[in-house]
């Protein structure tokens, strides 16, 4: 599979992209796409990095997976494509949203392309999977290449936010240096942790824009039609 990265981040990561491992998980991945049906389309893997540079990244937030139903995943975490319904994660990410700003109303559309385009590296740690099959490309190597992600931006930036929701996120994020960035960490925003009362209140949306501010970055417009 030809690797479909834009060119900074191909020159951030050079090292790491030369290395075996990486090469076979290219192959074991063109593999995988050509004998099953797996999410996100083959064009959009790195789609993550297309919306987000390196030098504009200010925020990152790690998720998991890509959603395994057909048409959802669009290489965001959390984010599905405009006309998809919003899965229950990102409507109590909305619903906190909302409530931390002061919004109006919940956003109708679960494409997060709007946080990405700011700043946002909306990160899932493995970024394939089969059809139906939550979890089915986490023996790939893609952890390892994710890893490298976080790392270079925890090493050669400064004052960017991680928002770590839930355990998986926590240990994701375990070696990002806390001295010089902002790492915010709560519960998952899935009912069944939410329900349990770790993701609502967490103010995190605000939180992150006043961290920016008072590193004089510009903030993100998390819900576009609140001016900022």
């Amino acid at each position: 599979m030809q690797l479909q990265l834009n060119s900074e981040w191909q020159s951030i990561l050079a090292e790491e992209i030369q290395k075996p491992y990486f090469s076979e998980l290219l192959e074991i991945v063109d593999l995988e796409y050509q004998n099953y049906t797996c999410y996100p389309p083959k064009d959009l893997i790195f789609s993550a990095f297309d919306h987000c540079s390196f030098s504009d990244t200010k925020v990152v937030i790690i998720g998991q997976d890509p959603y395994h139903g057909k048409g959802e995943a669009n290489g965001l975490c959390f984010s599905v494509n405009d006309g998809v319904k919003i899965p229950p994660s990102l409507r109590n990410i909305y619903r906190e949203l909302v409530d931390d700003l002061g919004g109006i109303f919940i956003p109708t559309s679960g494409n997060l392309e709007l946080w990405a385009n700011q700043g946002v590296l909306l990160l899932n740690a493995g970024l394939t999977v089969r059809e139906d099959l939550p979890n089915s490309h986490k023996h790939l190597q893609w952890g390892q290449f994710t890893d490298a992600v976080i790392q270079k931006i925890s090493d050669e930036k400064e004052h960017v936010v991680f928002l770590l929701w839930g355990s998986f996120a926590h240990k994701k994020g375990g070696k990002i240096n806390r001295e010089k960035h902002l790492v915010l960490e709560s519960g998952h925003p899935s009912p069944m942790s939410a329900n349990q009362g770790k993701w609502f209140g967490n103010k995190h949306f605000s939180k992150t824009n006043s961290y920016l501010e008072s590193k004089g970055l510009k903030p993100i417009n998390w819900l576009g039609y609140i001016k900022i």
